[in-house]
Formats: structure tokens, C-alpha cells, sequence
């Protein structure tokens, strides 16, 4: 993965097995503390987040600030490890997707996942196999994208 200056500004946090239920109570406690009025249907919702997948792979931007590498490219860095999860778990045969949703950027998620000064959330990466057929979804079109210089 790309590492401008061999940082690592990256870490991950796997969820497998139970540790996706326990992720679960933390999204419903979360939920609970922000809208006190929830429905069951929503902390159940979230109680379920993070059993869509077999495994998921919360992927932690770690920046740090006052060096001589920039903190855009410390970013990019985790963004590229993101990537790079993705691509070997499609070579590998499984279904992979990058999200973040609200959890990527709740406080009391962070806290409770130990996220320290200077780290954020760059994903969660799902990893499973496909339960329906996959179909292509549209691009957008080159031509509007890409210039020539």
C-alpha cells in the first residue's frame, strides 16, 4: 500500500464472530443516547449492522500532524489500504464493499472502538459471499471525467 515515509497511517479492526454482535450493541447504545424516542425496529436495525457480513474490517486513518508528510497524503494512504482490501478479496473469490455510513463519524462509536486524537473512521469493509447474483451498476461516462493535458 502506498506509505509516503513509511508511516502506516493506517490500522484495522477486524469483526468477526461475536465481536459483530458486540459492534451491534455499541451501534444500538449509539443510536439510544442520539434519538431516545428510536423505534425497536431501528435498534434492531443496528443490532444487525454488522451481521450482513461474515467478517468486516473497520479501516482507522491514523494522522499525524507536524511531519514533513503531508496529512492529505496520510488520508490517501488509508484510502489506498481500503482499495487494496477490496481488490484482493474480489481476487480471492468473495464479495467485498467499502461503506461508512453514520457510524464512520459517531463520537460514541469512536469511543468505544478506542479511536485516539488524530483518528478517523476511512471505512468499513464488508467481506463475504454473494447471496444474489451480482449485476453491473451504471458508470459514469469518461468522456466528462478525463482530460488531456
Amino acid at each position: 500500500m502506498p506509505d509516503h515515509g513509511k508511516l502506516a497511517p493506517w490500522r484495522f479492526i477486524i469483526f468477526e464472530e461475536s465481536g459483530r454482535a458486540r459492534m451491534g450493541e455499541l451501534l444500538a447504545c449509539a443510536i439510544a443516547v442520539h434519538e431516545p424516542e428510536t423505534n425497536p425496529e431501528r435498534l434492531l436495525l443496528e443490532r444487525n449492522r454488522f451481521l450482513r457480513a461474515p467478517v468486516v474490517i473497520g479501516v482507522v486513518s491514523r494522522v499525524q500532524e507536524g511531519i514533513r508528510i503531508p496529512e492529505w497524503e496520510q488520508i490517501l494512504s488509508a484510502g489506498a489500504s481500503c482499495m487494496s482490501i477490496l481488490v484482493a478479496a474480489h481476487a480471492l473469490g468473495f464479495v467485498a464493499n467499502w461503506i461508512t455510513e453514520w457510524c464512520a463519524f459517531d463520537p460514541i462509536v469512536h469511543e468505544g472502538l478506542g479511536l485516539e486524537t488524530g483518528e478517523r473512521i476511512a471505512g468499513f469493509i464488508y467481506i463475504g459471499r454473494p447471496v444474489l447474483r451480482l449485476t453491473e451498476r451504471a458508470r459514469p461516462d469518461l468522456e466528462g471525467l478525463v482530460t488531456r493535458f
